[in-house]
């Protein structure tokens, strides 16, 4: 039986919602504006340490044609596997929540289609609140926003959600952020609550499988995630503001509104579709998921990783970011020095090739030798001024 709607009304009037519904998330960030820093001096400025990635965001420009095509295409190959995905890990998460308020936290941007459809996939069967908030690597998760969920809902049955895992970086700075949080760790897991679609890196507590495949809503920007950026951090957080401040949006990380991009968004489309085919092509299965399996995923990712460090000479991993999804991201955000390419006739990293022809990119084909990952990019090491 369905449950009406879960939507918190005070946390809801102190959010946002993007362009979303209402009854979809509730987003615990300060929208602000920011000037632009355009790609190369962002990439600088990272590198150089003068500032850090949190404290900047460049221009997002609406999606190309081409980006489009291969976007619904994507969509054509993956929609009934993501239906049926978000339905295995909806049915997961019940069990683990019999008849109880699941809440959901999704980690902005790539958590939030996710969570977006776990949450009417949840309200089949229970109460299901979902919200958006920031976390940051290096920096650590936005506790004041965090803070401010507990203070409504506990903190018992709250469960994060990402899209996927590259190299495990976001999930280590959660685990971090969260060692005085217990109740947000179940028993015998050294990381918290995490739900993902793919856990290529190896540091979900659950999710669908450890594939790299070519995720929707992985290949674009705002235009698949309410309209919202990637948070900004521009200003420290103290402890008294996380915590006795917590309800005050100014103590919260901040993102950028890209009003410019309505007339490309395509946020709620893209969740009623799949909506639709949920209803269409019910599931009854639970996703797969073991401890084992995790640790086994995440020794693999590891040494691949590793090995790319020491093949391509990267002394900073962060410069790596593997996976189709984050490959994706890093071409459009960042300065890529390469892409690397396990089969460069599979489908899935069709996008990646078109943009490394359009940007002169140098590609290396690498087969076997990246392990898990379809795809790598790797940032380009801007040199030291003098």
């Amino acid at each position: 039986m369905s449950n009406c709607s879960a939507v918190n009304a005070a946390l809801a009037e102190l959010g946002f919602h993007g362009s979303y519904r209402p009854q979809d998330i509730t987003f615990l960030l300060k929208a602000c504006d920011i000037q632009p820093t355009p790609v190369a001096e962002k990439e600088r400025l990272i590198q150089s340490g003068l500032k850090h990635y949190s404290e900047m965001i460049s221009e997002e420009k609406p999606p190309t044609a081409e980006h489009m095509a291969h976007f619904q295409h994507a969509l054509k190959l993956g929609a009934e596997r993501l239906a049926a995905e978000v339905q295995q890990l909806g049915h997961s998460l019940s069990a683990r929540f019999p008849a109880q308020p699941v809440v959901l936290v999704s980690l902005v941007r790539a958590g939030v289609p996710l969570g977006v459809l776990l949450k009417h996939q949840l309200e089949k069967t229970q109460p299901c609140f979902h919200y958006g908030i920031s976390i940051i690597r290096d920096r650590g998760l936005d506790l004041a926003a965090l803070n401010a969920i507990i203070r409504q809902h506990g903190a018992d049955n709250i469960v994060f959600v990402d899209g996927w895992t590259g190299k495990g970086a976001i999930c280590r700075q959660l685990t971090q952020s969260l060692s005085s949080y217990p109740e947000l760790f179940d028993d015998g897991w050294e990381i918290p609550r995490l739900v993902t679609l793919s856990d290529l890196g190896g540091y979900s507590w659950l999710s669908a499988g450890c594939e790299d495949w070519l995720i929707p809503f992985g290949i674009l920007g705002s235009v698949i995630s309410g309209l919202t950026s990637r948070s900004v951090l521009s200003a420290e957080i103290s402890p008294s503001q996380m915590q006795d401040g917590c309800l005050n949006p100014d103590h919260w990380h901040n993102c950028v509104i890209y009003d410019h991009l309505k007339a490309d968004d395509l946020s709620l489309q893209f969740i009623l579709q799949i909506l639709d085919l949920i209803q269409q092509q019910p599931h009854a299965a639970k996703a797969g998921w073991s401890n084992a399996l995790r640790a086994q995923q995440q020794q693999r990712c590891l040494n691949t990783v590793q090995w790319i460090a020491q093949h391509y000479d990267v002394g900073n991993i962060n410069l790596i970011k593997p996976s189709i999804a984050e490959a994706t991201r890093a071409v459009l955000r960042r300065v890529p020095e390469r892409i690397l390419i396990q089969d460069p006739a599979h489908p899935d990293v069709q996008l990646l090739l078109h943009f490394a022809q359009e940007r002169a990119i140098p590609v290396d084909i690498l087969g076997a030798q990246l392990g898990p990952y379809h795809a790598v990019t790797l940032i380009k090491k801007v040199e030291k001024k003098q």
